[in-house]
This record gives structure tokens, sequence and C-alpha cells, in this order.
């Protein structure tokens, strides 16, 4: 009687070290789909690190200018809501929204620019709006303006940089002996007038005169002497270090 013969096993369709390999990879793609699960993005670092980027390559020279900026709030952001918090974060869109806002329909545009630097929110205003030549006496529309602006803004901020700047030209008397002095005090009239009038939190506040040592343009025509003359409201984007 002939012998049957012994049936063969099926071959297989890939080699012993696939099985391992396989186990391996699709361990490694659920450990990656568990950290992206647990980690969150924060959008305004994310913003803040973006704006720098843009600033250190040269992309956008002096910040980014917001007016074309849109409301924030159609895009489904939300500004924080006062009080929310006793640290707030600066939501850079919004409170520069709002404040051109306020600037275009009280036709200030002219004499208050607003724009987004590396700092935070800057308004640089111009030093005819504010004071008399050479004085660090608040004009009554400067007044109005500074009271407006401080309301906006006070409980959406973290902290407030007033920066007094002048031109290269040499003072003719006054009580102010220098740049340095007339910058300084008209830096602080102005921070003084948002605590008192304003309701700002002094605690939020600092007062700092740059004299004409941080021009935005040269002094050579009386045009651009008059630009470097301004004072600037940085509503900085991290509280200072006390």
């Amino acid at each position: 009687m002939a012998r049957q013969k012994k049936p063969e096993e099926p071959g297989l369709s890939a080699p012993f070290y696939m099985g391992t390999y396989g186990d391996m990879v699709t361990l490694i793609l659920c450990f990656f789909i568990l950290l992206f699960a647990m980690s969150s993005v924060d959008s305004q670092k994310f913003q803040k690190a973006l704006l720098s980027l843009k600033g250190s390559l040269g992309v956008l020279k002096g910040g980014v200018t917001t007016e074309e900026s849109q409301d924030p709030n159609k895009s489904g952001e939300v500004g924080q809501s006062p009080g929310a918090s006793e640290r707030v974060e600066l939501d850079t869109r919004h409170v520069a929204y709002t404040l051109n806002s306020f600037l275009r329909s009280e036709n200030l545009t002219r004499d208050i620019q607003v724009s987004i630097n590396q700092r935070g929110v800057a308004v640089s205003i111009s030093d005819q709006f504010l004071f008399l030549p050479g004085r660090a006496d608040l004009r009554p529309e400067g007044q109005r303006a500074l009271y407006k602006i401080s309301e906006l803004v006070k409980n959406r901020v973290p902290a407030a940089a007033v920066e007094g700047h002048t031109d290269s030209g040499i003072l003719n008397g006054g009580i102010y002996r220098d740049n340095w002095g007339l910058s300084a005090m008209r830096a602080a009239v102005v921070a003084s007038y948002m605590e008192s009038a304003g309701g700002f939190d002094p605690a939020k506040l600092q007062a700092v005169g740059y004299s004409s040592s941080q021009p935005i343009v040269p002094n050579d025509t009386a045009e651009h002497r008059a630009l470097n003359r301004r004072v600037e409201i940085v509503f900085l984007s991290q509280y200072p270090k006390r």
C-alpha cells in the first residue's frame, strides 16, 4: 500500500519580523496621538511668537499695523471680560481693534496711531495734540482722549508703559532744563492722568522719559521733528518684572 504524503503547510505572506515591526509602529502612533490629545495650543503665545519672528526677519518694520484688522469677535474670538482674573492676558488684536474703532469714530487717527509690536499694543500720540510747545500741561482734547483710552482698556491689559519722546532741538527757557526733564515730566503727567481720571490701576503703570534718544525719523526737517515729539503708551503683553 502506497504511503500518503503529508499535507504541506500553507506558506506565510510576509517574513516573521514584519509582525513585530508592525506592532512597534502601531504603538508609536498611539503614543503620539496620546501626546497630541493631552496638549493644547495657546493662541496668544503663538501670535506673540509669530510677531517676534516677523520682526526679527525684518518682514514688517516697526511692528504690525492694525488699520485693516477685522473685528476679532466676528471670527469667533472673545475678549477677556473685566474682572475675570486678577492677572489678565493681553488680547492684542481685540485691544487694537477697540482702540482703532474709537479713534476712527472721533476722527483722531491723524494725531493718534495704534500698532502691534513684540511688546504689546503701542499707542503713539502727537505732542501737539497733548501739550503746548515746551509744556507738560495736558490740553482738554488730550485729556478726553486719554480718559476714553483708559476706560476702554484698563481691565484688559496686564500693564502699561508711558514713554515720553522729544526731538533733538534745544529748549529755550522754561522750567525744564533739557529734553530729558521735559520728556520725563510729560510721561509722568500722562500716567498720572490715566490713574486719577481714567481709573487705571497705578500698580500697572510705569513712566519714563527718553528725550531724543529714540527718534522714529531723522530730525532733519520740521515735519520729522514733529513726528519725533510724542508720547507712546505701550500696553504690555506681560507683567513687568519687579
